[in-house]
């Protein structure tokens, strides 16, 4: 377990109970992934909002494919994080190609994005409408 402090908050990471935790915060790789959820939908509506774009409220989900053999110490993994798939479902009125043209502005500005892209993760990127 580790309490991580960040300006006046505090997070907890650790590892569900069979794996040696106590299951009280998200494990280091949901973290992970979870902050990329979170950049795209920062950078994602000021993307918009720069463009004149109202993309309303997003649902974002991602699901990842993960090579464990690095975090089980079975052999060193260059690329833990091999693919995440992220969906993003957005409820306001653009367009699909006022959104696609979101997508390509946050691909150039999200941080988490380019720190997984750079590691070499392929991000496979799904923007869409609501309904």
């Amino acid at each position: 377990l580790s309490e991580v402090a960040v300006r006046d908050l505090t997070q907890i990471i650790d590892e569900p109970v069979e794996r040696g935790g106590t299951n009280k915060g998200f494990t280091p790789t949901d973290t992970a992934l979870s902050a990329l959820i979170g950049c795209t939908n920062v950078i994602g509506h000021k993307c918009a909002d720069k463009l004149g774009i109202d993309i309303g409220h997003l649902q974002i989900s991602a699901k990842c494919r993960f090579n464990r053999l690095g975090v089980t110490l079975a052999e060193e993994v260059d690329v833990p994080f091999e693919a995440i798939d992220l969906v993003v479902v957005a409820d306001g009125p653009a367009t699909q190609d006022q959104l696609q043209h979101v997508a390509v502005e946050v691909a150039k500005y999200c941080p988490l994005a380019k720190l997984f892209r750079g590691s070499g993760t392929v991000i496979n990127e799904d923007w869409r409408k609501a309904g």
